[in-house]
């Protein structure tokens, strides 16, 4: 589907959502602590799945009585339990929340994606001309699908560090949005 501005609405609504069930469980400012927009709906201009994908760090993934708890009192379901990874999403399975610990690889990889296709209009057209490519076949699965897209994905992830790398982009800086709490602790 065509790329959707609501998207960014329906991001801040979880993260605030997110912000509050941790502000009452205490972890909330903690740390490393922090929530980010991610994946294809993340990307104004680029067509995605309606779904938003969210990433959220914690100090410690294995603390769950920390964030999971608060997570599916806040509505969320756990769907997956693996190590160093937790996934929550909605019942209505719209948002997706992975959940990792502070400094994990994994959401480096996230936001440098993220941040190249926003940042670079050849590689969101080369991705999205795969993305469509890709979900124009029959596929087992969807993580048939996901695997498909993995060497556009690293083409340009290391495009990405490259231009890192040579000074010609900074860092990931965290989004920011209007109202009362921010991304970032």
């Amino acid at each position: 589907m065509e790329h959707d501005p609501a998207w960014a609405e329906a991001f801040a609504g979880h993260r605030d959502r997110i912000v509050r069930a941790l502000t009452e469980s205490g972890l909330w400012g903690s740390p490393g602590v922090g929530v980010e927009h991610i994946g294809s709906t993340s990307v104004p201009g680029l067509a995605a799945k309606p779904i938003i994908d969210l990433v959220l760090t914690v100090p410690d993934i294995t603390a769950e009585e920390d964030y999971l708890d608060p997570l599916l009192g806040a509505g969320y379901v756990l769907r997956v339990r693996e190590p160093g990874h937790r996934l929550v999403r909605t019942p209505e399975r719209d948002v997706h929340v992975h959940v990792y610990a502070t400094g994990a690889t994994e959401v480096d990889d996230y936001l440098l994606l993220r941040d190249r296709l926003r940042t670079d209009d050849e590689d969101r057209a080369l991705y999205e001309a795969t993305k469509r490519d890709l979900l124009s076949r029959d596929w087992p699965d969807m993580n048939a699908y996901a695997d498909a897209k993995t060497d556009v994905i690293e083409a340009i992830k290391a495009r990405a560090r490259a231009a890192r790398a040579s000074g010609l982009v900074t860092n990931h800086e965290p989004e920011r949005r209007p109202g009362p709490v921010s991304d970032q602790s």
